[in-house]
């Protein structure tokens, strides 16, 4: 082989798919995949399709987040329990399904600030790219603590109800316990890697073992049940919102349980046949808490005690513990308590996984302060990301020290989770409907020309709803400082923060994330709209191209991009 034929850019691409199947990161094909984004295999894809949808499904950690968000739905009644959830999940299904387009097509770590970039008008693609790459960060660690922190109540509300609801546990002992969770967090996420997706299928078949015991226990234990029509019709409302509104706060619980979809995205490069592998993690996962968590709360419906204001708190600051309680007794609450802890507690360590790969992801464009430190991978953990992983875990530390102040303070940050996601989740799809259709090349999963356009448009006006809905006081108008919720200001911080720094310092360097594509996969449109957008399309000749000189424009650099960026 001549010394032109080694350089040019099909070998290079051959050579460095080839490296990665011989250091046994990846399949041939899957590096290929991924060198079409501009990356080359740097992480081990030990993560099967089930481990993939695993991940998520384990972040969610259905029951133990209906436990820890029942105060939300509680309030409107078994209507807003039972039809709140049915609902609100068919829509957060409709976001998947948007997403699931773009994970098939596109599948790499950093997928959501990515998509933006490359579906962005070139004026937009930086700032746009940068905020959702924070947004979506920071949301993930806003979840590390969200879970952390229930998983603390959830431990606490065990000591409580086994000393007969006289003892209640301090803000510093809550810290304390949340702190010690998210410490032991990092230390499995390092050194258990080379099992992390054996541990996903263990941590799924714990999630649906917590359901069947409970939906077979609680009916058993409670004597007296609702009838059909009080679970499927009644309808309260412990709030001072009329009672329409308060049936669409009971909408927060799904939002907030099937909220870690985007986990499968972060997962990508880690997944073997990541393009089919993505998109069905992302349907299983909602789809399977869409099923199950209704026959949950048709369950809980049944169940509970006529009396909502008597469950909610609760003698034991818990609702799913009063609910327990009133049916099981004290040691059977204490028992499914206990299950119900566990099972949060590897909630805690998937979500730690997946921050740390989109922290990692973010870090390799050089997006995140000290990005050349935490952009190494480690060899001798398993060739992961064992920086960002404690990074994350720093930063949710930092950021749980808001728990100590009180409750409203606390529910603000955790708002990061949803808030902050909903707009990383939201962006990217309006990108591609708004400004990107033409460059769009569906994958193995696409929902199809006449329905991917219209779910796409339907996500986006769901998601600008849920997000101004978590912004809104649950008990009513005319909030307590004690009351209100801060949500607006813990994410308004956030997004005005980010968009400050990018125009202040960031503008000057950061580029968004590398786009090298292979045109020989590309229409002919598609080839025109990336050349028309002045994207930098790195050393690809094609076929076509080295038989017509007319297709000498194909190939732009960094100035084209200003030049194209300033009109």
């Amino acid at each position: 082989m001549s010394s032109s034929e080694e350089s040019s850019p099909s070998a290079r691409r051959g050579s460095a798919k080839d490296a990665a199947a011989a250091d046994g990161l990846a399949s041939e094909h899957d590096a290929a995949d991924l060198a079409k984004l501009g990356y080359k295999q740097e992480l081990r894809r030990n993560f099967s399709m089930i481990e993939v949808f695993g991940i998520a499904f384990a972040i969610m950690g259905l029951l133990p987040s209906i436990a820890s968000t029942l105060s939300f739905s509680i309030p409107a009644g078994p209507v807003g329990m039972v039809w709140g959830w049915f609902i609100a999940s068919g829509f957060i299904f409709i976001v998947g399904l948007a997403m699931a387009d773009l994970g098939s097509s596109m599948p790499t770590s950093g997928g959501l600030y990515w998509w933006t970039h490359f579906f962005a008008s070139p004026k937009w693609r930086n700032p746009l790219s940068f905020l959702v790459g924070y947004s979506n960060t920071l949301g993930l660690v806003g979840g590390i603590c969200s879970i952390d922190y229930g998983f603390a109540l959830m431990l606490l509300s065990v000591v409580s109800v086994a000393r007969d609801g006289q003892w209640e546990a301090s803000n510093a002992i809550v810290f304390g316990t949340f702190a010690a969770c998210v410490l032991s967090h990092g230390v499995l996420a390092s050194v258990a890697s080379k099992i992390m997706g054996k541990l996903q299928t263990f941590f799924v078949v714990s999630n649906f073992l917590l359901i069947a015991i409970t939906i077979i226990a609680l009916p058993i234990g409670k004597k007296e049940r609702n009838s059909g029509s009080y679970i499927f019709g009644q309808t309260e409302n412990l709030t001072t919102w009329p009672t329409g509104w308060a049936f669409m706060l009971s909408w927060l619980t799904p939002i907030w349980v099937i909220g870690a979809f985007d986990s499968c995205v972060h997962m990508s490069e880690e997944a073997a046949n990541a393009t089919k592998a993505v998109p069905y993690g992302i349907l299983m996962s909602i789809g399977s808490c869409w099923l199950f968590g209704f026959i949950i709360n048709i369950v809980l419906a049944a169940c509970i005690n006529p009396d909502l204001s008597a469950v909610s708190p609760g003698s034991f600051g818990q609702p799913l513990a009063q609910i327990y309680f009133d049916a099981l007794g004290k040691h059977g609450t204490i028992g499914m308590m206990t299950l119900v802890f566990i099972v949060q507690y590897t909630m805690g360590l998937s979500i730690v996984v997946a921050a740390s790969r989109q922290s990692w992801a973010f870090s390799r464009d050089g997006a995140l302060p000290f990005s050349g430190f935490f952009r190494p991978i480690s060899a001798r953990f398993g060739f992961i990301p064992v920086r960002t992983v404690w990074g994350c875990v720093g930063l949710a530390l930092v950021l749980g020290l808001l728990t100590l102040i009180d409750s409203a303070a606390a529910q603000a940050l955790f708002s990061l989770a949803i808030a902050g996601n909903n707009v990383a989740w939201g962006v990217p799809i309006f990108c591609r409907v708004m400004w990107g259709q033409a460059k769009f090349k569906p994958g193995p999963f696409y929902t199809g020309d006449r329905l991917s356009t219209p779910i796409a448009w339907t996500a986006i006006i769901y998601l600008i709803f849920a997000t101004l809905l978590t912004m809104f006081p649950s008990t009513g108008p005319n909030p307590t400082p004690d009351s209100m919720n801060y949500t607006v200001v813990i994410n308004g911080a956030v997004w005005l923060g980010a968009i400050l720094y990018y125009f202040i310092d960031a503008r000057k360097w950061f580029q968004g994330p590398k786009i090298t594509l292979n045109l020989d996969d590309l229409s002919e449109s598609q080839e025109k709209a990336l050349a028309e957008e002045g994207l930098e399309v790195k050393d690809l000749q094609t076929t076509r191209s080295r038989s017509s000189a007319g297709a000498a424009g194909a190939t732009s650099n960094e100035k084209d991009v200003d030049e194209e960026a300033a009109k």
